[in-house]
Parts: C-alpha cells; sequence; structure tokens
C-alpha cells in the first residue's frame, strides 16, 4: 500500500464521520482516528525479513467541499413545507434491496420511524437507511445506483 492509497483512505474515512477505522492487510496495519478537532493517523508496517521500521505518516486534513451553488428562490419556497432526508454517509445509494426486488419506497408512499427508505454501499456494506420521522415520500432526489456524499439530500417528505 502506497502513500497516495494511504492518503486517500484518510480523506475517505474523514467525509464519511467515523470516529475510528482499523484495516489490517498482510504487511500493513492502519488505524485512523478522527476526533472532533484533529485527526490522527498511524500506519505500521509489519516486519517481514529485512523489512523498514514502522512507519507514521503525519496528519491529512482533508481538502473544504465545494458548495453547491445556490438553488432559484421559487422552488425552494416550495419544498420548504418538506423535511429533507440526508445521506448519513458516503457511498453508492440504491433504491432497492435487490436488482430483482420492489424499491423499499416510492413518491406518494407513507413512512413511518425505523421504515427503510433505501441502502448505501460503502467498502462493500450495505447500510439501511431508516426514516427518522412519519408521513408521506414528495420526491425521490438521487438516481438508484449514484454515488452521494455525504449530508447529500435523498428524499423529500411532507410530515404532515
Amino acid at each position: 500500500m502506497d502513500l497516495k492509497e494511504i492518503q486517500n483512505l484518510i480523506k475517505f474515512v474523514a467525509k464519511s464521520g467515523a470516529s475510528e477505522v482499523k484495516l489490517e492487510m498482510d504487511d500493513v496495519k492502519i488505524t485512523i482516528k478522527t476526533g472532533s478537532d484533529s485527526e490522527t493517523t498511524i500506519v505500521q508496517q509489519v516486519p517481514v525479513a529485512s523489512a523498514p521500521a514502522p512507519v507514521q505518516a503525519a496528519p491529512v486534513v482533508p481538502a473544504p467541499t465545494p458548495v453547491a451553488p445556490a438553488a432559484p428562490a421559487a422552488p425552494a419556497a416550495d419544498d420548504s413545507k418538506y423535511i429533507t432526508v440526508k445521506s448519513p454517509i458516503i457511498g453508492t445509494f440504491y433504491r432497492k434491496p435487490s436488482p430483482d426486488k420492489p424499491a423499499f419506497v416510492e413518491v406518494g408512499d407513507s413512512i413511518a420511524v425505523g421504515d427503510v427508505l433505501c441502502v448505501i454501499e460503502a467498502m462493500k456494506l450495505f447500510n439501511e437507511i431508516e426514516s427518522e420521522i412519519s408521513g408521506k415520500v414528495v420526491k425521490v432526489l438521487v438516481d438508484d445506483s449514484s454515488p452521494v456524499e455525504f449530508d447529500q439530500p435523498l428524499f423529500l417528505v411532507d410530515p404532515s
């Protein structure tokens, strides 16, 4: 695993919101801990025959994410009565549990707290995203099988 791959892993973990990630491979052990104000990264290489001493990488601060341009004021006013369900992690958004199954929710469906709205695949793990509110799905904001960022709007829900 080279330095570029390690830096990409650190950026991915920082964006995901995870507080600690441990990765062990044949000759590399990596622990990435993120705190509220700082990040700590420890990289250890297991000695193999005449391998070099353990390497410690400097903390990498993720680059600021670009801010999307503001939406027009008229549609924003119409959507103000709706609650936006946002992605808690980065990954790939899926509306269905598998390709041959129906979507978890469709526009017009009533949902309750705890209902599964979608799944987001991150690092080969499928995370079910459950509703934290009750209401009616007004709009699905992301296409199936699309990449999503942390805190990206996924659904609009009418709580009334």
